[in-house]
Parts: C-alpha cells; structure tokens; sequence
C-alpha cells in the first residue's frame, strides 16, 4: 500500500515510539552531518524478522506538531527506548531533549530532481558549492520537502531547505541519479536599477547663460558722431560691435625709437575714413574745443605760407666786368 508516496507493508511494518536525544549525548558526532539515526539493537532484531528491505528507511513524527521527516538508520547500539539523531533533524521536528517520537519503516522512490535554497548567499561564494553539496548528500539517505538540512564546511554550518522533490514529497537518493537545482538564497536582495536622472549640468547652463543676456555690454565709440560746422549727419554711421573692432585693432610696430611705423597709422586712418563721411585724420576722438582749436591754427599757417617767397634761380642783380 502506498500513502502520499512511499510504501507501507501491511502485516509486517514496524512502528514503535521512542524518546529522542541529540548525538551530543554519545560519542558519534558524525551522525550530525547526515540524516541517519542510531536505534536500540531490539529493533535490529524486529526488523530483521520482518524482512524489511534495504536500505532501511524512516518515517519519523512528532505527534505534538504533527511533523514529519524521513531518515536512514547508522547503528543499533542505543539504550533501549532511546534514538539519537542529528540536532537540525530535532530542529525540524520540533524536538526537545527527552521528547517522544513515531518511528515507523517506509519505502520511499529514488529521487529524480531536488531544488535546494541556501538560507544564506555565503554558501555560493564557496570556490565549488556543488562538489561541497555532492560529497555532504553522501550521508544522507533521503530528502523530504520542508525540512532543513545542514552542510558542514571550513568550521561553517551552513543551512538549505529542500523547496521541491520529484516524483514525490520524500525521496530516496542512495544509488540514483538525481538533478540538483538551486533557488535564490533566503537573503538574497536583487539589485536595485538606477533611475534615469537629468545631467546636473544642464540645469547650471540655463542659470547662466540668463544673466549673460541681460548684463550690458561695452561698446567703445558708440556715440552719435557730429559734423565740424554743427550740421547734423543725414546717414549716421552703424554702430561698430565690439567683436567687429576688436579684430581690427592690431598692434603698432614700433621702429628702434619706440615710434609707431607710418604704415599702422595710415592703414588705421584709412579704416576710420571707411566707417564714416566726416572723419579727419584722428580729430575724431577730440572734444570738440580741441578741434576747433586745430582748425583755427590750420587756417592761420596757410596765410603765412601763402606769403613765404618761393625760390628762384638766377634773379639776383647783374654786375658788369666793365664796371
């Protein structure tokens, strides 16, 4: 008869209650890293008249929580009444030291694929998680979904539950090919994705470049320009930017005397004379008094230069060798 899959045997099943202690109590320490119990040798001698086929497997149940496990027997060399198991298999049942627990023999199937979650994700970083797993599930004889196993391994105890068993609840893994598969680790966090934000340097951009447009900006020799003789100009001349001036501005050469050469002067009167109608040499530039001091002087040299005798040749007296 099969219940829940595994198999009982009518007539012939053993079942019998027992107080459970941990391995603690008697020295087999190495009973902690696997699934198998040690029982009293009466029990050796029951099973042994009931045929019970090998490999003998266990249901184990605490009556009072209504869990339920499975393991493998070790050794018949407990007192009679008592069974040593490992203390993660007491943790899983819900045992205390000195409670009492169902043992009743059961014929689970080979397992064909097991799905184990570490509690923790420092069991991956092992350099071989799985060559760790494979040679700790060498002492196990079977795994039931919803109990917690324990791997030892450089001085850690490391915890995973069995989350998923096929073809049933409880399987047996001795001598069977299984596939092992892992879920996510108990304290395993995804990584958060980062939010998509605006450069910051944008934002300082548009702040500057407003007080750019409103601050003024210089512009030499942005006047209105005036005529000599007080008539006003009919086509003032644009304003010239400062960007424009700046490229042509040009530096004086200066000869050995420090002096600027003829050649920037001309050059430069000649653009000033190109920008306007009424532009005199570098007049421009001076207060009006000034100018008109410079034409009063202009016009008094010319008389004077006017009367200055010009020369001419051969218009002295003429003498006679005679006398």
């Amino acid at each position: 008869m099969y219940f829940d899959g595994y198999e009982y045997h009518q007539g012939r099943s053993f079942e019998q209650t027992y107080r459970c202690y941990p391995a603690s109590f008697i020295d087999k320490q190495q009973i902690e890293n696997g699934d198998k119990i040690i029982m009293p040798p009466s029990a050796l001698d029951r099973l042994a008249s009931l045929h019970i086929d090998y490999p003998m497997l266990f249901e184990l149940r605490n009556a009072a929580t209504e869990r339920v496990s499975h393991c493998g027997v070790l050794e018949f060399v407990a007192e009679e009444g008592v069974v040593y198991l490992p203390y993660w298999m007491m943790e899983n049942l819900l045992l205390q030291e000195g409670d009492t627990m169902q043992v009743k023999n059961a014929t689970l199937p080979k397992g064909t694929y097991v799905k184990l979650q570490p509690h923790t994700k420092d069991f991956l970083d092992i350099s071989n998680p799985k060559a760790i797993l494979e040679t700790t599930l060498r002492n196990f004889s079977c795994l039931t979904i919803g109990d917690s196993i324990m791997v030892a391994y450089n001085n850690k105890k490391f915890y995973i539950d069995i989350v998923e068993a096929k073809p049933s609840h409880a399987v047996s893994i001795i001598e069977t090919d299984c596939e092992v598969d892992f879920a996510p680790p108990l304290d395993y966090k995804e990584p958060e994705k980062p939010v998509k934000s605006v450069p910051s340097s944008k934002a300082p951009l548009k702040a500057e470049e407003a007080p750019e447009e409103t601050e003024p900006k210089f512009n030499p020799f942005s006047g209105a320009g005036k005529r000599l003789d007080g008539k006003p100009i009919k086509n003032p001349p644009p304003p010239v930017s400062s960007s424009s001036r700046s490229k042509d501005k040009r530096p004086a050469v200066e000869n050995d005397n420090g002096k600027p050469t003829a050649g920037t002067t001309s050059s430069q009167s000649a653009k000033r004379q190109n920008q306007g109608k009424l532009v005199f040499g570098s007049n421009v530039n001076r207060p009006k008094d000034t100018q008109q001091e410079a034409a009063k002087e202009s016009k008094s040299e010319d008389p004077a230069k006017k009367e200055e005798p010009t020369f001419q040749a051969f218009t002295g007296k003429k003498y006679s060798l005679r006398g």
